[in-house]
Formats: C-alpha cells, sequence, structure tokens
C-alpha cells in the first residue's frame, strides 16, 4: 500500500502529464506540489522501485500501467468526495478541495463504491471535471475552451480548469458556473479578452486568463 505522500505524488505527476507532454520532468513536479527537486527525486525512485514510475535519467518519467490505475482510482475518491460535501454538508465549491485532500486518502473501496452509488453514479464533480468510473475510465468528452467559442454563439459552462479558491470566488462575483448559459458579444483581439452576455445580467468582459479555465459545450440549438 502506497504512504499518502506517494499517493499525492501519483496524482500529481497524472495531473501534469494530462495538460501535457507524456515525460514529466522533476521541475514539474517540484514546482506543482511546492517541494524542492531533490524530495522529488528520492520520491520517483521510491515509485520506480514499487514500478509505479518508469524513471529515464535526462528523459523524465512516465506514470506505468499500475501507477496510472492508483492515479485515476486517487482522482476518483477525490472528486466524488468534493462533489459529497457540495451537495450533502453545504461546502461551497470554492471550499471542497482542501478537505477532499485528506479524504481521497481513505483506503476502503467498498466505501468509495458506495459513495459512488448514494450519488448516483455521477459524471462531473463540484467544478466539471470528470470522475473515474470504478474501473478508472474517463466518459469521452466533447467540452471546447470558451476562447474557441464563435461570436454569437451561445454555450454552457462545463469545466472549470482552475479549481483554486481565488478563481472559484472570482466565478461567483461574475454569476458563472457550472451549466451558466454564456453568449459570445465580441471578441477582442488586442488582448484576447471576450465581452460575454449571462441570462438575466449586464455584459461583462472576461480577460484571456479566465477564459482558457472555461470550458464549455455548445448550445447546437
Amino acid at each position: 500500500m502506497e504512504t499518502h505522500a506517494e499517493e499525492d505524488y501519483l496524482k500529481a505527476i497524472y495531473s501534469i502529464s494530462e495538460n501535457g507532454p507524456a515525460a514529466v520532468s522533476t521541475k514539474e513536479v517540484a514546482e506543482y506540489i511546492n517541494s524542492k527537486p531533490s524530495s522529488v527525486t528520492d520520491m520517483i525512485q521510491r515509485l520506480s522501485a514499487k514500478k509505479l514510475v518508469d524513471y529515464k535519467k535526462y528523459k523524465g518519467f512516465t506514470l506505468t500501467k499500475k501507477g496510472k490505475e492508483k492515479a485515476l482510482l486517487i482522482i476518483r475518491k477525490h472528486r466524488l468526495w468534493e462533489l459529497f460535501l457540495v451537495e450533502h454538508l453545504n461546502f461551497s465549491w470554492s471550499e471542497v478541495h482542501e478537505v477532499a485532500e485528506q479524504l481521497e486518502h481513505v483506503s476502503s473501496p467498498l466505501l468509495v463504491n458506495r459513495l459512488d452509488a448514494f450519488l448516483n453514479y455521477p459524471v462531473r464533480d463540484p467544478h466539471g471535471d470528470i470522475i473515474p468510473d470504478i474501473n478508472g475510465n474517463l466518459r469521452d468528452d466533447d467540452t471546447i475552451v470558451l476562447t474557441e467559442v464563435p461570436n454569437k454563439k451561445t454555450c454552457f459552462v462545463t469545466w472549470i480548469k482552475d479549481s483554486s479558491s481565488e478563481f472559484l470566488t472570482y466565478l461567483d462575483q461574475v454569476n458563472i458556473g457550472l451549466d451558466t448559459e454564456i453568449k459570445i458579444l465580441e471578441s477582442y483581439p488586442y488582448d484576447r479578452s471576450i465581452k460575454v452576455k449571462i441570462p438575466r445580467k449586464s455584459a461583462i468582459t472576461l480577460s484571456e486568463k479566465v477564459c482558457k479555465n472555461l470550458y464549455v459545450r455548445l448550445n447546437e440549438n
């Protein structure tokens, strides 16, 4: 069985490689988890000895099949707990991450699977992240980043890439959440900001940074 620290590293490696190159560097992991490169190197050697990471000197490292399966299980638990906290314990979506970081290390498969059933086998967590199923599979997704939506088109928010409490608090302030309907009014090439309209709200302009953290599904109607 892996330690909590080892599980944190597996999840970090998966998260980095999911949105970038398959091979992950020591520097990337150190920055991601706010640790020293020397500590990362020691941990990677431990994970490699357990055949959870395939490490090649100077070329970075990747998760093995076994390592990826364990990482997805940790992510599954984390996202299920986040949803439970929001739906049944009245946590806001900006409060749940740190608590779920602790709960994700509960090792009982029976508890996790019953939690999944209790929540009616959800597909997404409170931030729109896809929840791996019992076999570690991720459902197919047809979302696109907000910056790719053409002018005058309408879309619905399906995933918040940045789940930091600061960003989620900002979204609350501008009335954007999961399933929020957004109409693109105008795009500004100079700074790549976008003017949008939310039903029953005044038009607002979102920065490029904000837009790149919002993933949406086009309204085909």
